[in-house]
């Protein structure tokens, strides 16, 4: 904690922008950005000095403000560590104010603590530091999935070029058969044999990666009962399960499952501005990664016999569009997500065939090395799986619900019996 013994006054402003090594701090002094003045500016100092930077020229009542960025919820949490206010602001509103004709750390700085004093840039949510960790192992997991699209593209399009199609075997590259498979399919010179091996290997290693990271996410599913919940939804598997527990993190954050909606933009943008008035898609705001999931898991549910998929083919009778379709059901599956993380569950009877298989996929994904670490098996990690679904948390999408469910103040601790924490 900072020692500072100067008189506080109540309204300074921290300005702050943060880099990789450095950063700069603008502290204001005023309630609105018209009355800001500039008491000081601190320019390129090291980010490794911002504990004792803090310390010697910071008040308790002071407020640090940042842009979302790469490092900025360290700083925050370094900061708050040391005992300071400190808050994250939204970097696309901020970045609407940049200045095209000049621009710098010094301007910046002013820019963040007055944009923060007009109350118009959207503050951030900090996470925890577990919501932080699994944030960092889905974009790994993003990243992995892009890479490896983008290897079997490079080899598709090689082989396309030489007359070679294999179209039933490009989701099969990363398997072992794979260069077999090629090597029968026509005559290779020994130069373009080499480039065909390097880019299968590129195949495999970013297939390699990407099944390393959803058996991390799956192990993060089955041990934490919330995010296994969440499975029982028709749609939502695990890596979907993984992604919303990583996005949403505190669900208390969302008071209505209306804002859960909005969060992820799932409600229709709409002008009703004058004399015009103007509804259309949900493109365009929100979270867009976490839109996309559950617009999949929309497409997925409506091929299924579920009272959702039922009510969603219907929809799509009437409007005649089956993308506002999906996006009714991707809705209505994010109230049902918000309802169940809400703790508002209903009780499940058995686990039927269809959660059966998705069950034994998550399993598969974990594997037989890593349950026999885990001293487990196949069976018993099974039992374990429908004994947390059948006794936690769980949801039931019904399209028809009027009345809401009470809450229930049962917090389940399975994760801890079984020993899987």
């Amino acid at each position: 904690m900072h020692t500072d013994t100067t008189p506080q006054t109540p309204g300074r402003t921290v300005g702050f922008d943060s880099h990789p090594d450095s950063f700069t701090a603008a502290v204001l002094q005023g309630q609105t950005p018209a009355q800001a003045v500039v008491e000081n500016i601190y320019h390129k100092v090291p980010l490794k000095q911002l504990t004792a930077w803090a310390q010697k020229h910071l008040r308790a009542d002071d407020r640090v403000v940042l842009e979302a960025s790469g490092n900025s919820f360290q700083v925050v949490r370094t900061l708050m560590a040391a005992g300071f206010q400190a808050q994250v602001l939204e970097s696309c509103h901020l970045g609407k104010l940049k200045e095209a004709h000049a621009n710098n750390d010094r301007i910046s700085a002013v820019r963040i603590g007055k944009a923060y004093l007009a109350g118009t840039a959207k503050l951030v949510w900090l996470p925890d530091v577990r919501t932080q960790e699994r944030r960092d192992v889905m974009h790994a997991h993003r990243k992995a999935v892009k890479r490896f699209t983008q290897a079997v593209n490079r080899l598709d399009s090689y082989l396309s070029d030489n007359g070679v199609r294999l179209e039933n075997s490009l989701t099969q590259l990363d398997e072992p058969t794979a260069l077999k498979h090629i090597g029968d399919a026509r005559e290779w010179s020994a130069p373009k044999w080499s480039i065909i091996e390097s880019y299968l290997a590129e195949v495999q290693s970013a297939a390699h990666i990407r099944q390393k990271w959803e058996r991390a996410m799956a192990l993060e599913v089955i041990a934490d009962p919330i995010l296994l919940s969440l499975v029982r939804l028709t749609g939502v598997r695990d890596i979907v399960a993984f992604y919303l527990g990583a996005v949403i993190g505190d669900i208390q954050r969302f008071k209505r499952a209306k804002s859960l909606v909005k969060y992820f933009g799932l409600d229709p943008a709409f002008d009703d501005s004058g004399n015009e008035q103007w509804s259309g898609g949900i493109g365009g705001h929100g979270h867009k990664m976490m839109r996309s999931v559950l617009m999949q898991s929309a497409q997925c549910i409506l091929r299924t016999d579920r009272p959702l998929a039922k009510w969603g083919r219907q929809l799509m009778a009437r409007k005649g569009s089956h993308n506002l379709s999906a996006a009714a059901v991707a809705r209505k599956l994010t109230v049902s997500i918000w309802y169940l993380l809400q703790g508002k569950d209903e009780s499940v009877e058995r686990i039927d065939r269809s959660m059966s298989l998705k069950l034994g996929k998550i399993i598969s994904k974990v594997g037989a090395q890593k349950m026999k670490e885990m001293g487990t098996n196949r069976k018993q990690l099974r039992q374990q799986m429908e004994y947390i679904i059948l006794k936690g948390r769980v949801y039931s999408v019904d399209p028809n619900r009027t009345s809401r469910p009470e809450r229930s103040s049962k917090m389940t601790t399975l994760a801890e019996e079984y020993g899987l924490r």
